[in-house]
C-alpha cells in the first residue's frame, strides 16, 4: 500500500472522524440494497458497487442485496425475437418471458455478482424468491392500469409473506445475501416479480433501518427531463404528489410504489441514489449532505441537519 503525504493524511483522518458516528449508529443494523441491472451491466460498474456493500459489511452493517435485470432481459428478449412488453412501468411476462428472466436473473446477474464477491474477497450467498420458501407469492389477476384498460401481467406475481429466518441465517453467519426477485406460488409456478417490490417486502419483513435504490438516475427529480433537479428530501405525502401530477415516469412509478409499502411498513428511511456517481452508497449513509433523495413518512420529523 503506497504511503500518504502529510495532505492525504488529513483527509484521511477527518473522514474517518466525520463517518465514526454513522458507523456506531448504524453498526449490526440490516440495510437493504436493491440494484437494478444497468448497474450491473459492465464489470467495471459491478466491481464499484460491490466494493461499496463490502466496506459497509466491513464496518458491521449487515446488507442484503437485491438485483434486477430488466435491461439484459430486454436484450437477450430482442436477440430471441421475444417481444417485450410493459404496463405502467412494469413488465408483462408470458411463458417466453419468464422463461428469458430465468436465465438472466439466476442464470447471468446472481452468478457474476457471486463471481465479483470472490475477487473482492466478500463473502456471499446467491439465493432467489424460490430458495427454501423465501417469497410466497401468487400470480396476479387482471388488473386496471392507470390509462383504465385491464391487464393481464402473465407469470408475475404479488408477495404473501417473506420467510425472513433464510436471510437471517446468512447474515448471523456474516455472508450477505445476494437476492435474485423470481419466486413461486404453491403450486410451484414459477414467478417473475418486480425488484423493486422484492426489496421493499425483504426491508419491510426484517425491520431493516434502511433501504436504498440504486438507479440510474441522481435521486428522485423535481423535472423527469433535468438530471440537476434532484429533490434532496420527501415525504410520503410530496411523492403521491409528484406522482398525481405525472412527475414520475416508468421505472420510477414502481419505485415510487415499494417506497411507500416500506415507509408504511415501518422502514424509517429510503433512499434513492445514482450507481454512476462515484461512491455515492457510501456518501449517502455517511455524510449529512448525501448524493441522492432521502424519502421519509413526515419530513417534520427529519433532524435539521438532514434538512441541511
Amino acid at each position: 500500500m503506497p504511503r500518504l503525504n502529510r495532505n492525504e493524511r488529513a483527509i484521511a483522518v477527518n473522514a474517518l472522524k466525520r463517518a465514526a458516528p454513522y458507523i456506531r449508529m448504524f453498526k449490526r443494523k440490516i440495510f437493504v440494497l436493491k440494484a437494478g441491472g444497468d448497474a450491473f451491466a459492465t464489470p467495471e460498474g459491478t466491481r464499484t458497487i460491490m466494493e461499496q456493500v463490502g466496506l459497509l459489511q466491513g464496518v458491521g452493517i449487515r446488507v442484503v442485496l437485491v438485483h434486477g435485470g430488466g435491461p439484459q432481459s430486454t436484450k437477450l428478449a430482442e436477440a430471441l425475437g421475444v417481444t417485450t412488453e410493459f404496463v405502467d412501468g412494469r413488465r408483462v411476462t408470458d411463458e417466453s418471458s419468464l422463461e428469458i428472466a430465468m436465465m438472466v436473473l439466476n442464470g447471468q446477474i446472481n452468478t457474476r455478482l457471486l463471481a465479483a464477491c470472490r475477487d473482492l474477497s466478500i463473502p456471499a450467498v446467491g439465493i432467489s424468491g424460490v430458495d427454501g420458501g423465501l417469497i410466497r407469492a401468487h400470480k396476479r389477476p387482471p388488473v386496471s392500469s392507470d390509462s383504465g384498460e385491464t391487464v393481464d401481467y402473465g407469470f408475475v406475481g404479488d408477495i404473501d409473506e417473506v420467510d425472513t429466518s433464510i436471510i437471517l441465517k446468512q447474515l448471523d453467519n456474516d455472508l450477505i445475501p445476494v437476492i435474485s426477485p423470481l419466486s413461486a406460488d404453491e403450486s410451484g409456478t414459477l414467478l417473475n416479480i418486480n425488484a423493486d417490490t422484492v426489496a421493499a417486502a425483504i426491508a419491510v419483513a426484517l425491520g431493516a433501518e434502511k433501504l436504498m435504490f440504486a438507479t440510474g438516475a441522481p435521486g428522485i427529480l423535481e423535472s423527469v427531463d433535468d438530471p440537476r433537479s434532484v429533490i434532496s428530501y420527501l415525504d410520503v405525502s410530496g411523492l403521491t404528489k409528484l406522482r398525481d401530477e405525472g412527475r414520475l415516469a416508468d421505472g420510477m412509478l414502481p419505485k415510487a410504489a415499494a417506497i411507500e409499502r416500506a415507509l408504511n411498513g415501518g422502514v424509517p428511511r429510503v433512499h434513492v441514489i445514482s450507481y454512476n456517481l462515484a461512491d455515492s452508497l457510501l456518501l449517502e449513509i455517511f455524510t449529512n449532505e448525501g448524493m441522492g433523495t432521502l424519502v421519509v413518512n413526515d419530513i417534520e420529523n427529519l433532524s435539521p441537519a438532514e434538512q441541511g
